[in-house]
């Protein structure tokens, strides 16, 4: 299995320094709320089902996301988990798509593994990400070209060459999927927050992600800073795209092909 990863198209430079600012910027702004509401946060209700949570922090974050967003930016339109999608999104050259808080259910229980999702996306995926980390006081940002930091630190997808005796994300896996995994030694992890799942392979700890079920303002963020790192990112059919809809692998090019062989069975 050989995976060609495409060139995007370039971005206009101060486009990509400001979107960064603003988007750290706003990460920071969901992070400090985040963290002081955890386990305790007010309007808590179901949505779909009663897992589907959705809170006061969720709206209200969304809310400043896109009153800033708009002030900003106010060309480019927004996506939201909350708040569905602006009128122009769908033809626009860019597009805004934020999750105010990804891992609802882990935050509500103040579980440590949610997180604040924004991503600026063109017609060749993502532009600039920022995933805030609360729990752990991180907020990590990518934009093309220009690599990913966590906290103003460099950081890169690990180097290991098998997934044997690595870590590999997984948001609700097929039993299948994760006896495979477990027949070749390797560890399966379920966060609960498809942002911060993807995220850890961006940040070299874990090999790989496979995300079967989720909506664009779940990963969009995330796979900025996975590209960024240097991880590959394939659809269901193993070709390359780099915001994939119905299911994805983001992986250590040295390990896609083998996790592939177990997703795919």
């Amino acid at each position: 299995m050989t995976v060609l990863t495409r060139t995007p198209a370039p971005v206009d430079p101060g486009l990509l320094s400001r979107a960064l600012e603003v988007a750290g910027r706003l990460a920071n702004d969901a992070a400090e709320v985040i963290a002081a509401t955890a386990g305790r946060a007010p309007g808590s209700e179901a949505k779909a089902d009663p897992f589907d949570w959705v809170t006061d922090t969720d709206r209200t974050l969304e809310r400043h996301t896109r009153r800033v967003l708009a002030a900003e930016f106010p060309g480019i339109p927004v996506v939201g988990e909350e708040y569905g999608a602006d009128a122009t999104a769908a033809g626009s050259a860019y597009r805004w798509i934020v999750d105010p808080v990804d891992g609802t259910a882990n935050y509500v229980a103040g579980f440590p593994w949610c997180a604040y999702s924004l991503g600026l996306v063109d017609g060749d995926g993502p532009v600039v990400g920022v995933v805030a980390d609360p729990s752990r006081a991180q907020i990590y940002a990518a934009a093309r070209g220009r690599g990913v930091r966590a906290n103003g630190a460099p950081v890169r997808a690990a180097t290991r060459t098998t997934a044997v005796g690595a870590l590999v994300c997984a948001e609700s896996p097929s039993p299948g999927f994760a006896e495979r995994a477990a027949a070749h030694h390797t560890g399966l992890r379920v966060l609960g927050s498809t942002a911060l799942a993807i995220t850890q392979v961006a940040l070299g700890r874990a090999v790989a992600a496979v995300i079967d079920d989720y909506h664009e303002w779940d990963v969009a963020g995330a796979l900025c800073l996975a590209l960024e790192a240097g991880a590959v990112v394939v659809d269901r059919a193993g070709g390359p795209d780099p915001m994939p809809a119905g299911g994805l692998l983001v992986a250590v090019p040295a390990v896609v092909e083998q996790v592939y062989s177990w997703w795919a069975a």
